[in-house]
């Protein structure tokens, strides 16, 4: 994976903070995600570890992807894949992410912890990165967040008071970024 930076925008304190997984119900999987081909190639090379967290009829992993193939930049392979998307009348927005299960959580998360491995050792770089997206220049960053708080389906919510943007995805970033450039980062802010 390419070294990864942050946008300074990253360093401001903002009036917002994470959802509640009970609450939002993993709203974020609405549209599925784009996996790179390295990743793609994973799953499938780790499909016997993942497919016993799926609903039996989605144990096939051929059906884990749904054919589109673009060119991403900031990809490490520079193409991504997509993951099937489902109608799901139960989920936010009525589809859902192959991946996310009926107790809205995450198969390939809940395969990484049931192997004993991070939680995250499965997810795709751009399920790690959500609400957090990459900027013209690859860096790591946050839209706008008045609109991030007006989408009812956003990760995140208002807060009472600022907070800083490292410490709210302090998970994500120490584990995009590694844990010493993340420190080098919150001794900054």
């Amino acid at each position: 994976m390419p070294q990864r930076t942050i946008n300074p925008r990253m360093l401001i304190p903002e009036p917002m903070q994470r959802c509640k997984l009970h609450e939002c119900r993993g709203a974020c999987c609405l549209h599925g995600v784009w996996i790179d081909l390295a990743e793609q190639a994973d799953l499938l090379a780790h499909a016997e570890l993942i497919a016993p967290h799926m609903p039996e009829a989605l144990r096939d992993p051929q059906a884990w992807f749904d054919g589109r193939r673009e060119a991403d930049e900031f990809a490490p392979s520079g193409q991504v894949v997509h993951s099937t998307v489902l109608p799901d009348r139960s989920h936010y927005g009525g589809t859902a992410c192959v991946f996310l299960r009926d107790d809205f959580k995450c198969a390939l998360q809940v395969a990484g912890q049931a192997a004993g491995l991070h939680p995250w050792r499965f997810k795709p770089f751009y399920c790690v990165l959500h609400p957090l997206d990459l900027d013209e220049q690859g860096r790591i960053t946050l839209d706008s967040a008045a609109a991030l708080l007006s989408e009812e389906g956003s990760c995140l919510r208002p807060a009472p008071q600022p907070i800083s943007l490292l410490e709210t995805f302090e998970p994500e970033l120490r584990y995009l970024l590694g844990d010493e450039a993340f420190a080098r980062l919150a001794s900054k802010g």
